[in-house]
This record gives C-alpha cells, structure tokens and sequence, in this order.
C-alpha cells in the first residue's frame, strides 16, 4: 500500500538540510531490511550505527528511531529516508527533482510565459497557497502549523525561480503578493516572519525585473492606493514615482 505522502511532499516539507542527508541515505543505499505493514513501514538504517526506524503511512514525520533526535522526538534523517524509500521503492532521484530552493530568486532570463503555462504556474501557485492558512488550533499543534506555512513559502520559491522576466510575470508577481497579504491581514499567524520575509524576497526580485525589462514598472500600478500589513509596498510604489535612473 502506497503511502499518503509522496516524494514531493517530503522534499518541501522537510527542513532542507534534513532532507539532503535522508537523500543521501537512500541513494547510498543504508535502508536495509525494509518492510511494510498495514500500511506503514519499517526498516533499518546504516547512519554511522544501525538504527531501527519506523514511520506512519498516513505522515511520515509521525514514528520513531533508535537515534538520539528519535529518542527526543524529533524528525530525524532516518525516518526521512525510510519514507522516501517508502515513497520510491528504490528509484533513482532525478537530479533536479531532489534539488533545493531555500528561497525566491530572480532567473535573469527574459521571456514570456504561454497561454497555458500562464494556467498551469496559476494552478500551482493556487495549490501552493493552500498551505498558507488560517490558525485556530490549540497551541501545541503551532510548530506543525508553522511547517505547513515554510512548505507554502517553499512551493511558491521554486515556482517564482523559474519564471522568466517580463511585465507578464511581474504582474503574476504582484498579484501573488496581494494574495498573500490578504492572508496576513485576515488570520494567517505568520508571527515567526516566515511570509512576510517571502514577500520582501518577491519584492527585491521585482525590482531586479525592473532593471533587466523597464516595462515590468507598469505593473506596479495596481499597488496605488493599497493599504497593506506592513508597508512591503513601498520599494515599488517609489520606482513608480520616480522612475528609473
């Protein structure tokens, strides 16, 4: 039985340095012994000793481990790499499926999105903002809150990375930025940054757009006017006043 995670889940869900190294125990081949059973698994694996390592079906980073952060209940590199084996059952990583965004970054590459790429990068960022959410739960659930929106933030770097620069795309920016910040200002607790220093990441970004396609400026129009949480606007509406040099 398959598990309800996948290898994409892991990979954004996973503290980045945590995740390369469970990769690396997989495509070292240290998980031995693996089993399934009803729907969960376990196995043993080689990290310098043999741990055994078990992990839930439904979410990974729900089991246990030999090691000492298993010991203290924290998600380890083992149960990382059980899952992913869980997840591959021993297929190779393509090399850019295991690569790590840390955070939004300008592509310098000039270019225009299709019409159905423009859909498709619209689906993804609308499936990527499912993760940036409303908090109503008590507050021992807050950390796993705040992982769902690091996995949010996550999934919109590697979608902004790859967007070419054009006043098309900046206007995909914008529009994002206005979005998240309506998350902010209804009931996204976003008390730990991890939003709000994504939107600042976009907003440099844009004005780095701005160097390489001058028309990217007139996208910021539709900031005019706008009162948001915390003034992230301002760097753009001030190129709009002033233009550029």
């Amino acid at each position: 039985m398959p598990p309800k995670y996948n290898f994409e889940k892991i990979k954004f869900a996973t503290d980045p340095a945590t995740f390369e190294r469970a990769v690396d125990l997989y495509e070292s081949n240290k998980i031995s012994e693996f089993k399934e059973d009803f729907g969960n698994y376990s196995a043993v694996v080689n990290g310098g000793k043999q741990y055994k390592v078990f992990v839930l079906g439904k979410c990974y980073e729900d089991g246990s481990c030999e090691c000492y952060m298993g010991q203290n209940n924290y998600l380890c590199k083992h149960m990382v790499a059980v899952a992913i084996h869980a997840c591959l059952d021993g297929k190779k990583i393509k090399k850019e499926d295991k690569e790590i965004i840390s955070g939004p970054e300008c592509s310098e590459r000039l270019g225009e999105l299709s019409e159905g790429e423009l859909v498709e990068i619209k689906k993804l960022i609308t499936d990527a903002l499912k993760y940036i959410k409303p908090y109503n739960g008590p507050s021992k659930t807050w950390f796993a809150y705040q992982g769902s929106l690091s996995e949010g933030c996550a999934r919109l770097s590697v979608i902004v990375t790859k967007l070419p620069i054009s006043k098309q795309t900046a206007g995909l920016l914008v529009d994002l930025l206005l979005r998240l910040d309506k998350k902010i200002c209804s009931s996204v607790d976003d008390s730990d940054g991890t939003v709000g220093g994504f939107m600042e990441e976009v907003v440099n970004i844009l004005q780095k757009f701005v160097k390489f396609d001058p028309a990217c400026i007139n996208s910021f129009k539709k900031l005019c006017g706008q009162s948001t949480c915390f003034g992230w606007e301002a760097p753009l509406i001030r190129i709009l006043d002033e233009g550029i040099e």
